[in-house]
């Protein structure tokens, strides 16, 4: 097992964290969240020329062929900047999703479009707040007249507003499965939701009678665990991300700001503060790097590393973004500082795939607590 990035992860981090810097700065963070579409089409243009929305993708099938590492430190470069892309929905939920069917035909079809950037997916399972149902929740999939067809609701889609293809979950009269639809089929309305954090989009998705593919898989619960658990040490490694430029941001700060005629980081209670968040993004760190090589190497471990990322992860950023507002003082609390961006996302993230005591839950039965 490897906690440390090796020489080729450090200069990709390096290459993204530049890209970032240059192309997606707060202005232009704020410019995209604001937009009709939620993220900059051009960056994220830019950001598939770089080659990294098809890391885990294999060669074959259009993708760089590295690993769950590799793309975890882009995800923190995206986390750290605040970056509003459909990254997660699309190059993480809907790219595991097709490597965890049995769909041949649909990889190929899908995936080298995907990691070129000229698709953008997302996967539709949560169903009213009520998290992941491995059943597929009300939504329900018939064939009728020949085709297959889906009604139901699904809400808090990533990047369901926008995106060109939609993976659903839904229920069967044969069991749950899983079925494509196209962002502009009939029958589907799309409609984008006001959540707490402006940088990340999300919607609620209904379904009448709508035209559906269904994708071929043996086991489609098993697919939903493992995207999900994918899908929570993915979150992670962008919450890390998120939490390093908090704590960065704060002690920054508190070498400057002079209260009571002295630096407010010369006072005890500042000092410890900033140290806590110090140790907590160095466990933070560790969980996620041990995450990211079980999903590479060591994949029966993957639903107790997955478990414990989001069990300890969201609480700390949340934590850390929590004394971001407040060592911030007054300036912490207004709009133009970007400090309620960190906390609005540090919250939205923790909540996204479930709340701590879920994930807690999930972590005590899966060590047989």
């Amino acid at each position: 097992m490897k906690l440390v990035l090796e020489p080729e992860q450090q200069e990709l981090r390096s290459t993204v964290r530049r890209f970032l810097a240059d192309r997606s700065p707060s202005a232009k963070v704020r410019e995209a969240m604001a937009s009709d579409r939620g993220y900059d089409a051009d960056l994220w243009n830019r950001t598939a020329g770089l080659g990294v929305l098809g890391l885990v993708v294999p060669e074959e099938l259009g993708g760089a062929g590295a690993g769950h590492v590799e793309r975890s430190v882009v995800l923190e470069e995206l986390g750290r900047a605040l970056t509003p892309s459909p990254f997660l929905a699309s190059a993480v939920l809907a790219t595991d999703t097709l490597l965890a069917l049995d769909d041949d035909a649909a990889r190929t079809e899908l995936l080298p479009r995907l990691a070129a950037g000229e698709l953008v997916a997302t996967v539709a399972v949560a169903e009213g707040g009520s998290g992941w149902d491995r059943e597929g929740g009300a939504t329900t999939a018939s064939e009728r007249g020949g085709r297959w067809e889906i009604d139901g609701t699904k809400t808090l889609v990533l990047a369901g507003d926008t995106a060109d293809l939609v993976l659903v979950y839904a229920r069967t009269p044969d069991g749950p499965g899983w079925f494509a639809v196209d962002g502009d089929a009939g029958g589907l309305t799309r409609t984008a939701l006001t959540g707490l954090d402006p940088t990340r989009r999300l919607a609620r998705l209904t379904f009448a009678a709508t035209p559906a593919r269904p994708l071929a898989c043996a086991d489609p619960a098993a697919a939903l665990d493992l995207v999900a658990d994918l899908a929570a040490i993915a979150l992670a490694a962008e919450q890390v991300g998120g939490m390093q430029r908090a704590m960065e941001l704060t002690v920054d700060y508190a070498k400057v700001r002079v209260q009571f005629g002295r630096l407010i980081g010369s006072y005890q209670a500042v000092k410890h503060g900033c140290a806590d968040m110090y140790s907590a993004w160095e466990h933070a760190v560790s969980v996620v790097r041990y995450a990211t090589w079980v999903a590479d190497h060591d994949r029966p471990e993957l639903p107790l590393a997955a478990a414990l990322a989001q069990t300890y992860v969201g609480p700390a950023y949340f934590a850390t973004a929590t004394g971001m507002v407040q060592y911030h003082g007054g300036v912490g609390y207004t709009w133009e500082h970007d400090a309620h961006l960190y906390y609005k996302r540090a919250k939205s993230s923790e909540l996204l795939f479930g709340g701590p005591a879920l994930h807690r839950t999930r972590l005590a039965d899966r060590l047989g607590v």
